[in-house]
């Protein structure tokens, strides 16, 4: 169901403790939309990784949110525990996690390509889990998510995942099939709007306008063509053609960017997201994980892909 189920979770902050297993990005993004959009006080939102040395940390304290360096504490605090790490984390911190998982947890993973089946397989029977997708732009109350349901969810629990984002951008339940398809569109889709955005004000800046300009038009450019797609539910060829007048300077354009592959580019981009999504599988669905090699990425404050690179190639 797209959005949330009614409109009484506009009225007040949802009253439950939502713990950020991760503080990198995301976990920030997250924890800004909800506090600015009044989703939940930022009292009650916790976030956690062993890496204490994120520039986000200092990010999650200035909302007045808290941060902790004990994942498992942050799961003795909180009912929603949200994933936000790298998927080849993902079953250290299951383990991590298992032994103080109750049935009153509910688990949201937003990690890349790591199935709904590899969580319920490391965690309790009967625990809840959820698989999503979201992206940055939560942050500012535009964010796009989508979520699956595990086979211990009630609709208890996805009212609770859709009251919260419903109120930092969209939200809707889709198949689990299809979420790798999301995460190479919506879930990547800013980065290509950023550098979309990046080339339009480049040529307006080669045509002599100012940056900062550039900049503005061109970031507002695409948030009114968004905003007109989704009020008008018109197909976008349609509206594409009402712009295009005849021997006009927008059909000139489009024609240069037609011979540039530029819709080809962007359907590769996306099938290139989902693919690579695919093959992040094989890391969240590990049975067993180099614990020693993580604990050790982390001490020492090291990248945590090139560690894992350099083992591979000894």
């Amino acid at each position: 169901m797209a959005g949330t189920r009614n409109l009484s979770y506009l009225l007040k902050a949802v009253d439950v403790n939502v713990g950020l297993i991760g503080a990198g990005n995301l976990a920030i993004h997250i924890a800004q939309g909800f506090v600015r959009a009044g989703a939940v006080k930022a009292s009650q939102i916790c976030a956690s990784s062993p890496e204490t040395k994120k520039a986000s940390i200092a990010e999650f304290k200035d909302l007045g949110t808290r941060f902790i360096s004990d994942n498992v504490k942050n799961a003795e605090l909180s009912k929603l525990l949200i994933l936000a790490v790298k998927p080849r984390i993902i079953p250290y911190v299951l383990d991590e996690l298992r032994p103080i998982i109750t049935d009153e947890h509910v688990i949201l993973s937003f990690a890349a390509g790591v199935t709904i089946a590899s969580i319920e397989r490391k965690l309790p029977e009967n625990t809840k889990v959820m698989r999503g997708m979201t992206n940055t732009c939560v942050a500012v109350k535009e964010g796009a998510t989508v979520y699956a349901v595990g086979r211990n969810t009630s609709e208890e629990d996805t009212d609770l995942v859709e009251n919260l984002f419903g109120r930092v951008g969209t939200c809707e339940e889709v198949e689990e099939s299809h979420i790798d398809a999301v995460t190479g569109l919506s879930g990547s889709g800013p980065a290509y709007a950023f550098e979309a955005i990046e080339a339009l004000s480049d040529g307006a800046v080669k045509m002599g306008l100012p940056r900062k300009l550039a900049l503005r038009l061109g970031a507002q450019s695409l948030i009114g063509a968004g905003r007109m797609l989704l009020e008008t539910e018109k197909h976008p060829g349609e509206l594409k053609d009402a712009i295009c007048s005849p021997e006009g300077a927008t059909i000139y354009a489009l024609h240069h960017l037609e011979k540039g592959g530029f819709r080809s580019l962007l359907i590769d981009a996306v099938e290139a997201s989902c693919k690579r999504t695919k093959q992040l599988q094989e890391h969240g669905s590990r049975d067993e994980v180099d614990e020693e090699l993580i604990k050790r990425g982390i001490r020492e404050g090291l990248n945590l892909k090139a560690l894992m690179g350099n083992k591979s190639k000894k």
